[in-house]
């Protein structure tokens, strides 16, 4: 299974019949993934001089292959549906906004592909950076931490969007400014390890998933008919 670099452009289709989906490293992972593969190289090649290296060679390279999976970025067939999830993960909140509004929250475990994408299509109308905590993306002061927030305007008007840092996600990198036109499952950011996300469904939508759900960012849909 090829593994190669992403411009992470546009929403990516079906890979052609007969062949595996490419799958390609996140955007944003190069500060963690080419420190720990560059030491991996240079401790196995010292294992030559010295077996003494290979008590730090295996782990190295052990991280190393951890981070290519932390930090893979597969292609996807982008569902169907009005909304659909930005994250992989779990289910783990849905609750009713005093204004109407259902949001949607998705667990990110850093076994999960942390690569976000855009729950419609629209324009991005603004990205804000707010400062906060690190606490565990489940506990209920989360909505306090580090965060991403995002508003898409779509078919549907003003669609919020806000990627949550945790204890030990403490990164989200953005792939996008505002005024930035987007296609629905496009890549948006990355969490680095994970954590949460949240969609905010407009006053009207019925939200199709259920607590407990497995989603797939750019695949499960989040509302119903």
């Amino acid at each position: 299974m090829p593994i190669s670099p992403s411009p992470h452009t546009s929403a990516q289709g079906p890979a052609p019949e007969g062949r595996r989906p490419r799958v390609t490293i996140a955007r944003g992972a190069t500060p963690w993934f080419v420190p720990t593969l560059a030491t991996a190289a240079v401790t196995t090649a010292l294992t030559r001089r010295s077996g003494k290296w290979a008590l730090a060679a295996v782990p190295a390279c052990a991280l190393s292959a951890g981070m290519l999976w932390f930090f893979r970025d597969p292609e996807r067939e982008i569902g169907a549906g009005r909304v659909i999830s930005p994250a992989d993960g779990v289910v783990q909140s849905i609750d009713e906004w005093p204004d109407g509004r259902t949001r949607v929250a998705v667990f990110m475990s850093p076994l999960n592909v942390h690569v976000n994408r855009a729950p419609l299509a629209g324009t991005v109308t603004s990205v804000e950076h707010i400062a906060g905590g690190f606490v565990p993306a489940f506990n209920k002061d989360s909505d306090r931490n580090e965060r991403v927030v995002w508003h898409f305007d779509t078919e549907l008007g003003d669609i919020e969007m806000v990627q949550i840092a945790g204890a030990v996600a403490r990164r989200i990198v953005p792939y996008m400014d505002a005024g930035t036109k987007v296609e629905q499952g496009e890549r948006v950011g990355l969490i680095r390890f994970g954590s949460r996300v949240d969609t905010y469904l407009p006053a009207g939508v019925e939200v199709g998933v259920t607590v407990g759900q497995k989603t797939t960012a750019g695949v499960t849909r989040l509302d119903r008919d």
